[in-house]
């Protein structure tokens, strides 16, 4: 079991983001870190796949979510052996997604149709990190 906020944001997180989304209006992209669970629970429970076949139902029918607002996918990774940091498989994947702004990162994660699928994602992640990251120097 993971602790509270690891696979979705806090109530403080979220208005955060809602407070930068009003100041800023600049790109961001969003670093993902993912474990996923050995067996998918919640929505893909019952058809007896991995956590990572349940990621990748997520992954397919989130694409026009992102066309929608603007969004890419700028790179996906499976991750390897841990360098530096501890040495447990920690990790299973890392995207990197650019949105044009975070509202339009709020604006697809709060679309109904949206959540609908985020179904797949819940039941795929054992374990999750979504981070805010804009380039240096803007």
């Amino acid at each position: 079991m993971t602790a509270l906020g690891t696979l979705d944001p806090s109530p403080e997180q979220i208005q955060a983001l809602v407070a930068a989304s009003s100041a800023d209006k600049s790109a961001v992209v969003m670093i993902n870190l993912l474990r996923f669970k050995d067996r998918a629970d919640g929505i893909d429970a019952e058809d007896g796949i991995s956590g990572a076949e349940a990621y990748g139902r997520y992954a397919a029918a989130v694409g026009e979510h992102l066309d929608r607002v603007g969004a890419r996918v700028l790179l996906a990774l499976q991750a390897q052996e841990s360098v530096i940091g501890p040495d447990n498989h920690e990790w299973d994947m890392v995207l990197a997604v650019q949105y044009p702004s975070r509202h339009a990162f709020l604006e697809m994660t709060s679309d109904p149709s949206y959540l609908q699928i985020h179904g797949h994602r819940a039941a795929a992640l054992a374990d999750s990190r979504l981070i805010a990251c804009t380039p240096l120097g803007t």
